[in-house]
C-alpha cells in the first residue's frame, strides 16, 4: 500500500481552468493519475482537459465520488478553497498556494479542528505516490516504485531525495511545505510511514526555523524496539545567518533550538542517520538500512 495517495484515490483540482491549475493537472494525468474532475466557480457544467468542471467541491463530490483535492487557488482566495473541501469532507487537500496570508491559514486551522480531512501544506510540491498518481508539482518521472518514504519541507530537495534514492524507490513522497502554519507535520507523517506495511526506511529532509524537526527526532525517539523503521535525514540551511529570512516565513531563526546543528543534533540523539550534504542522503538511507 501508499500512504495519502493510492489506488482508491478519487481527485479533483480546485482552480482547474486556471494557468496553474491546467499546467499541473495536464502533467498528473499524463502520470496516469485519477483524475475526475475540476472546480472553477461559474464554469461548471463545461469540460476541461476532458473531464466535468464543477462550480463547488459539494458538487463534484456529489457526481464523482471524489475523496481528494488539489488546491490551485490564488493566495487571497485560497483558505476558503481549502475550507470548501474541509466542509465536502475530503479525506485529503493538498494545497500548493504559495503566499497565504499566516493569518488566513490560523482561521483555516481553527475551523479544521474536529474534522475528518487531512490537509498538506499549503506551499507545498504536493503529494506523489510512484506508479499511483500525484497531487502538485513533484515531477514524476524522477520518482521510482519502492519501499522509502519521503517527507520534506522544501520542495527542491524533495526532488533531490528522489534523485538519490532511486535505487531503493519510494514509497510515497510528501512535500509539507515550510510556511509556519501549516497542516500535516514531521511527527503526522512519521507516523503514516511508521504504520506503512510497505514503508521500509523514511528520509526526512528539514530546514532551519521553527520546531517541527526537533518534535519529529522526539517521535522517533519514542519507537519501541520492536517497532520502528530506519531514518535518514538532512538539514538545509547551515550556514544560515541568526535571524536572517531564507526563502519564506518559516525558514527564520528565532532561537537557538530552531538552527540546523540543534536539529541535526536532536536527529542524532534519536538514532537517524544525518547527511552533511543532500548528496549524501542516498548513502545514509542505505547505511540506516545497513545496505550496501
Amino acid at each position: 500500500m501508499a500512504v495519502l495517495l493510492t489506488k482508491e484515490s478519487k481527485i479533483i483540482c480546485q482552480g482547474f481552468t486556471g494557468a496553474q491549475g491546467t499546467f499541473h493537472s495536464e502533467r498528473a494525468i499524463e502520470y496516469n493519475t485519477n483524475i475526475v474532475g475540476g472546480v472553477t466557480p461559474e464554469k461548471g457544467g463545461s469540460k476541461h482537459l476532458d473531464v466535468p468542471v464543477f462550480n463547488t467541491v459539494a458538487e463534484a463530490k456529489k457526481k464523482t465520488g471524489c475523496n481528494a483535492s488539489g488546491v490551485f487557488v490564488p493566495p487571497p482566495f485560497a483558505a476558503d478553497a481549502i475550507l470548501e473541501a474541509v466542509e465536502a469532507e475530503l479525506d485529503l487537500v493538498v494545497c500548493i498556494t504559495d503566499g497565504i496570508p499566516t493569518s488566513d491559514m490560523q482561521r483555516v486551522r481553527r475551523e479544521m479542528k474536529g474534522s475528518k480531512t487531512r490537509l498538506v501544506g499549503p506551499n507545498c510540491p504536493g503529494v506523489l505516490t510512484p506508479g499511483i498518481g500525484k497531487i502538485g508539482i513533484i515531477p514524476g518521472h524522477i520518482c521510482k516504485p519502492g519501499r522509502i518514504g519521503v517527507v520534506s519541507r522544501s520542495g527542491t530537495l524533495s526532488y533531490e531525495s528522489a534523485v538519490q534514492t532511486a535505487q531503493l524507490g519510494q514509497s510515497t513522497i510528501i512535500g509539507i511545505g515550510g510556511d509556519p502554519v501549516n497542516g500535516t507535520n514531521f511527527v503526522d507523517a512519521l507516523e503514516l510511514f511508521l504504520n506503512d506495511s510497505e514503508t521500509d526506511g523514511i528520509v526526512l529532509i528539514g530546514e532551519i526555523g521553527g520546531t517541527a524537526e526537533i518534535e519529529g527526532a522526539e517521535f522517533i525517539r519514542t519507537w519501541s524496539s520492536k517497532f520502528k523503521k530506519p531514518v535518514a535525514a538532512f538539514v538545509a540551511g547551515a550556514a544560515a545567518p541568526k535571524g536572517r529570512k531564507l526563502g519564506h516565513a518559516g525558514a527564520i531563526v528565532n532561537s537557538g533550538a530552531e538552527t540546523a546543528d540543534a536539529k541535526k543534533e536532536a536527529l542524532k540523539l534519536a538514532g537517524v542517520e544525518v547527511a552533511e550534504t543532500i548528496t549524501k542522503i542516498g548513502e545514509a538511507m542505505k547505511v540506516s538500512m545497513g545496505v550496501s
